[in-house]
């Protein structure tokens, strides 16, 4: 049966044990290995877990800290995204 633990980018329990076996137990070290936190909810939904489970394997003796944060540069307006695709679309039809 397949657990996810980060439902935004279907990391599963299997893959955070696997990172956990190879001796990295910090939470920062399982979003850098395996995605996590890295989807729409940002690690609100899964930081919590990992960090449960990067205590239990070990990370105790390590503060468990919430991972680095990096939002956008600055936001892009679904528009101009719009807009490319048209403007791509429209290149190639006349080429």
């Amino acid at each position: 049966m397949k657990i996810l633990v980060c439902r935004c980018e279907d990391v599963t329990l299997e893959e955070i044990t696997h990172v956990l076996d190879r001796g990295f137990v910090s939470v920062e070290e399982c979003k850098r290995l395996t995605g996590l936190g890295t989807g729409p909810c940002q690690g609100k939904e899964c930081m919590l877990a990992c960090a449960l489970l990067c205590h239990a394997a070990g990370g105790g003796a390590h503060p468990i800290t919430p991972f680095t944060a990096r939002p956008p540069l600055s936001p892009t307006p679904l528009g101009a995204l719009a807009t490319a695709l048209t403007t791509s679309l429209t290149t190639e039809d006349d080429e």
